[in-house]
């Protein structure tokens, strides 16, 4: 009995439910479902391709016939520190005074020889006239004049040892820093102040090997800084430079090529500052682009959604370089003007009504 009753049971609960539902008549109208989505151009513009690396800025090397932009001041000589004729932050011209060691034993030596040289240059000087008057011998004559010319060569060397210790800037630029201070000892080659030419400064940048082959001499770079403003908004680029040298060998501990690229006086970088850059190693003209985010990757291809009136058709292309926010489409059924769904690409059906949000 108690199969026969769940039957009886069911059976009037689907009559109740068959009878509740709405029945669709045949004049009624079919719902049409809308997309919301935005929409894009399909554009013509220039495109570029550009390989991103990240470097420091240095003073510039030994290139093309130029010495080098910076100095480490060094002490040619041991000695006392007498005095410091510079600053961190001033300005020096080639040739200046930066440090002086005391040169009191310098001093005695040059006076010294300056005595031995004024004796034996009038011993010399009687030689002559007695040799005018052949009253000499030869070779008395010819021992006053080596004595003459012995002094003459100590006295050139106490002056240079004397020099030495008045330490001048090799270059033209800008005191860095200064490591001593009056009254040290100095040893042979302690460095005592950093001086770099701040007008001659380029950026060193580490190139992935794969990419290398991408550069030539002259390519325009863009840089820009690894910071942000006290607004937390992103720093100004700098004006452009362009590569200047790339390395011919590879580092085998990075797998990176040296590229150096120009920096432009009015940059306002400071040597050691860190940045990213930008090589723009291609240049397509007149090519048709839609924003990236009307492209939609699918396993049978790419695909855009072209709108035409309250319709969007899903047709292939081919995606090519990006740039940007832009990436370039090539196909028979593209043309420049058309309209394209951007946002809300994704998960469209081959074809559907949508309406345009603005």
């Amino acid at each position: 009995m108690k199969p026969v009753c769940w039957l009886i049971i069911t059976a009037i609960a689907a009559y109740i439910l068959m009878q509740a539902a709405p029945l669709k008549t045949s004049g009624e109208p079919e719902v049409v479902t809308e997309v919301a989505v935005r929409t894009g151009k399909i554009t013509r513009v220039t495109l570029h391709r550009y390989v991103i690396a990240y470097g420091m800025v240095e003073p510039e090397p030994v290139m093309n016939g130029k010495s080098a932009a910076s100095s480490k001041i060094a002490a040619p000589l041991a000695g006392i520190l007498t005095q410091v004729l510079c600053e961190e932050g001033q300005t020096v011209k080639k040739g200046s005074t930066l440090f002086e060691l005391d040169t009191r034993t310098a001093d005695a030596l040059v006076a010294k020889a300056e005595v031995a040289v004024e004796f034996t240059q009038k011993n010399f000087a009687r030689k002559q006239q007695l040799n005018a008057a052949d009253n000499v011998s030869r070779k008395l004559y010819d021992e006053a004049e080596q004595l003459l010319q012995a002094a003459r060569k100590d006295l050139a060397n106490a002056q240079t040892q004397r020099e030495l210790l008045r330490i001048k800037a090799p270059l033209s630029g800008t005191v860095a820093a200064i490591y001593v201070k009056v009254g040290e000892t100095v040893a042979l080659n302690m460095v005592l102040a950093d001086l770099i030419d701040l007008d001659r400064l380029d950026v060193a940048l580490k190139i992935p090997s794969q990419k290398a082959n991408l550069l030539r001499l002259g390519q325009s770079v863009d840089f820009k800084l690894d910071t942000k403003t006290a607004n937390n908004q992103d720093a100004k680029a700098t004006p452009p430079g362009k590569v200047i040298f790339i390395s011919p060998q590879i580092d085998p501990l990075t797998d990176t090529v040296l590229v150096r690229a120009s920096l432009p006086n009015s940059s306002g970088m400071r040597s050691g500052q860190f940045l990213s850059a930008r090589i723009m190693v291609e240049e397509r003209n007149e090519r048709l682009v839609v924003p990236i985010e009307s492209v939609v990757n699918k396993e049978t291809g790419s695909m855009i959604a072209v709108v035409k009136g309250n319709t969007a058709k899903q047709i292939t292309i081919t995606p090519g370089l990006r740039d940007g926010k832009l990436v370039e489409v090539s196909g028979d059924a593209i043309q420049e003007g058309m309209t394209v769904v951007t946002q809300g690409a994704y998960g469209l059906p081959a074809e559907t009504h949508i309406r345009v949000i603005k």
